[in-house]
């Protein structure tokens, strides 16, 4: 499946919720925590399928971001002459 038709599933599913998340409202009631609850969750999933719909129309959104190798051999101590051991001081002093 491509990710066209994933999402378009997901928004099938969704729509499906919010029908059943309707039902339950004119059977329960919808001044309830629970139930308010249970529609901003659904209402909070349907905006996040059009933030990803919307991230997946993008061009370039499906590139992965190159990666960066960082090299296992040592760095050259002659980059760190002229710094501080932190919280030692500076080299050669000593505490009082």
């Amino acid at each position: 499946m491509s990710v066209h038709d994933d999402l378009t599933t997901a928004q099938r599913c969704l729509d499906d919720l919010s029908r059943s998340v309707g039902r339950l409202e004119q059977q329960l009631g919808s001044t309830g925590l629970e139930m308010r609850r249970v529609r901003a969750d659904a209402d909070h999933l349907r905006e996040s399928v059009a933030l990803l719909r919307e991230a997946a129309s993008q061009p370039g959104s499906s590139r992965r971001p190159e990666l960066v190798t960082i090299p296992d051999t040592p760095y050259d101590d002659s980059l760190w002459i002229d710094t501080d051991d932190e919280g030692l001081g500076a080299r050669g002093r000593h505490a009082p």
